[in-house]
């Protein structure tokens, strides 16, 4: 029987910073770079993140952080994949993130993407996600993808900081 693998989607998947700094850039005119954000929630990283998140495009537009798709799919015949995203606090997000798997990695079926509210009830054997508060209640092996937000601390969790190194671990 295979390992159940969760994948988180937004900076994991998807590059959500380069997103917000995409939006952020086009809204101001002012080029944020990674290095200022570091170790900031991106709520205070990007002063119109809030209002950002819920606009057409947001996430339906991402760019695909580097590896992901060949890596997911490799890990595809050994694990049992579910894409696990927070998509109910943006109404917009739950068709954007469903058209944009679609799009960027067909080979996932409707039946393993799960869109919620809080991740806490879904249970797997391992973990991928960007977000404490989605790998600190999670009882299995936990894999911290490395975004700015989470930079300074992995509080027990195994960090991984691309792609490549995901593929190193589990195939």
């Amino acid at each position: 029987m295979k390992q159940r693998l969760l994948i988180d989607m937004d900076g994991v998947m998807a590059d959500i910073y380069q997103q917000a700094i995409n939006f952020e850039f086009a809204e101001s005119g002012r080029l944020i770079q990674l290095e200022e954000v570091n170790g900031k929630d991106e709520i205070v990283a990007f002063p119109n993140a809030k209002r950002h998140v819920r606009e057409k495009g947001f996430f339906r537009e991402a760019p695909v952080i580097p590896d992901a798709q060949e890596v997911v799919k490799a890990l595809y015949d050994s694990y049992d994949i579910f894409i696990v995203s927070a998509a109910m606090e943006f109404p917009n997000s739950l068709e954007e993130k469903y058209y944009w798997l679609e799009e960027h990695f067909p080979f996932i079926s409707w039946r393993n993407i799960i869109l919620c509210g809080s991740k806490v009830p879904v249970q797997g054997d391992i973990l991928i996600d960007d977000h404490y508060k989605n790998l600190d209640p999670f009882k299995n092996r936990s894999l911290l993808f490395t975004q700015p937000h989470n930079i300074n601390d992995d509080r027990g969790h195994e960090r991984v900081n691309n792609w490549k190194e995901i593929a190193e671990l589990l195939l």
